[in-house]
């Protein structure tokens, strides 16, 4: 055999490795996933609120509690997540979103949201619906490529 051969199966080793092993851990990442939002249901509890301001910003600046802040991990105080500032009551909270949910939150309305803790993760409008698309979504330069690409190609780009 000679040496290239030798070299190709053992990165093909090495790969079928790699992809044995995410897919365990991809197992056990979903499974916490699941237990957590199993959680999330249970402690979860519907509230009325009025949305002041949303935004996406990290998590240090978004004016949670430090105890939040504190237990949340190293990379994910870097990252940015979507913040929800409402009145509940007499009270003005920061709100977690859910990323899937935070662009149909609208700014300066009344909703009922079901919370759970400090997270939310549904909302519905108090008087009548959600206006949904009211705000402009900025797309990234990645997004117009891809748009640009698609209608060259002659696909329907996704909506």
């Amino acid at each position: 055999m000679s040496t290239g051969w030798i070299v190709t199966i053992v990165l093909l080793v090495i790969l079928i490795g790699a992809a044995v092993a995410l897919y365990f851990f991809g197992k056990k990442a979903q499974k916490k996933q699941a237990e957590q939002q199993e959680q999330i249901e249970a402690a979860a509890q519907v509230v009325q609120m009025l949305i002041i301001d949303k935004k996406k910003m990290r998590l240090n600046q978004a004016g949670l509690p430090d105890a939040v802040v504190q237990q949340a991990p190293k990379l994910m105080r870097r990252s940015k997540v979507p913040v929800v500032k409402a009145k509940v009551g007499p009270q003005v909270m920061s709100f977690i979103a859910d990323a899937a949910i935070f662009d149909e939150i609208p700014v300066k309305k009344e909703v009922k949201a079901t919370v759970s803790g400090i997270y939310i993760s549904k909302v519905r409008g108090v008087r009548g619906s959600l206006n949904k698309g009211t705000e402009p979504v900025k797309k990234s330069r990645f997004q117009k490529f891809k748009e640009t690409l698609q209608e060259k190609a002659g696909a329907t780009p996704k909506k």
